[in-house]
């Protein structure tokens, strides 16, 4: 299997098995997709890629991370269409990530309670997020449904569900943040009910007409959340029941350990200065407590992802530390169908093409990690 080959997910065929991956633009005033992020997307799509995932889609006003990201209504279609007729006239197909934030959203921010398994306080939000009822997990499930049908409206080929990083779904798998005691709650088949319900809504929604993947965590990165052992067993469920066509394999948790995924520096001066006083100074003083450093290495996921390729037939995506032909190539031969990637195509969004011509191509990337505070002013390479 070469990684440049035609490549079948779902109903969908790609020109290759390279995937840009979901990261969040910051380019989305009033909610609703601009110039901006479209000729971001455009770019990834000319520069080579297979498909270009667009991050990040709430599927309801609660569900963002902040009030500027776009959320799932007739409003956003106009800006999405233009936003995947340009990504197709590259060549390319383009995914919409879907989701719900959970106890990672900033309520204040949104004016809206932020919602998770279990009441916890969120410094960013200086707020307490509230216990989700099982009124609103009902509510949640419908609204992925919702908004799966609004993206195959507004022409993308592609969602991907938004079960990692203790985003909601995430977070009921967590024991660390699920104390629940009612049927959300307790053993791994009930802290599943909310992922596996929000897949199975997604594919009655849309059936064959676009392709459905989703974004599980490995491991929660921090003590007491979900592990691998869990992990796996939540993806079999997930293969068994037959509402996916790919899992894209990630870790860490944007609540607790970021760089449990990103892996490489962490930039703690840079984020504490897109802050306000006192934030700014609380993160200078104590940030290396929530952004820890974790040595970068080429497909630094491998070891874990190679349990779930043992256990599971679903085509599976390698992500993390995917910069080089050499690393894709491995990826291929250890029997991944396709492979993501998001930080190097930042700073060389053409990156695939060059690659594609010399397969010796190195990324510039220096896996400094500045561009993750840039996702407030708009996401970028500072070095490029």
């Amino acid at each position: 299997m070469d990684v440049f080959d035609l490549a079948r997910l779902g109903p969908i065929t790609l020109r290759n098995r390279i995937l840009k991956a979901a990261t969040f633009e910051g380019m989305t005033r009033g909610a609703l997709a601009g110039d901006d992020l479209i000729a971001f997307h455009r770019a990834h799509a000319a520069g080579g890629v297979a498909m270009t995932t667009v991050a990040y889609c709430a599927v309801s006003p609660e569900g963002r991370t902040e009030r500027r990201q776009i959320w799932m209504r007739p409003e956003a279609l106009p800006g999405l269409r233009r936003l995947t007729d340009a990504v197709h006239a590259e060549g390319a197909a383009a995914s919409a990530q879907l989701g719900h934030a959970g106890p990672v959203a900033n309520g204040r921010s949104n004016r809206l309670p932020a919602l998770a398994p279990s009441a916890r306080f969120n410094p960013q939000a200086m707020q307490l997020t509230r216990s989700a009822t099982a009124a609103d997990l009902e509510r949640i499930t419908a609204a992925h449904a919702t908004a799966a049908g609004l993206a195959v409206e507004a022409g993308f080929d592609a969602v991907e569900i938004h079960l990692g990083h203790n985003y909601l779904a995430s977070s009921f798998l967590s024991p660390r943040l699920n104390k629940r005691k009612d049927e959300y709650g307790g053993s791994l088949a009930n802290r599943a009910k909310v992922a596996l319900g929000v897949a199975r809504a997604v594919r009655d929604a849309v059936g064959d007409r676009i392709a459905i993947l989703a974004k599980l965590n490995m491991d929660d990165g921090v003590p007491g959340g979900l592990r691998l052992e869990e992990s796996l067993q939540v993806a079999r469920w997930l293969e068994r029941d037959g509402s996916l066509d790919a899992l894209e394999l990630t870790a860490g948790s944007s609540l607790l350990n970021p760089m449990y995924l990103f892996r490489g520096e962490a930039p703690i001066a840079e984020f504490a200065a897109t802050f306000k006083q006192p934030t700014r100074l609380g993160l200078r003083l104590a940030g290396g407590r929530f952004l820890r450093a974790y040595p970068y290495e080429e497909a630094y996921l491998l070891d874990s992802a190679r349990r779930f390729r043992a256990a599971l037939k679903l085509p599976l995506i390698l992500l993390g530390g995917i910069t080089r032909r050499a690393t894709m190539d491995l990826a291929m031969a250890e029997g991944f169908e396709f492979v993501a990637m998001a930080r190097a195509l930042l700073r060389e969004p053409d990156l695939i093409n060059r690659i594609r011509t010399d397969p010796g191509t190195p990324s510039l990337c220096t896996h400094c990690n500045k561009c993750m505070p840039t996702i407030y002013t708009g996401t970028r390479c500072v070095l490029a």
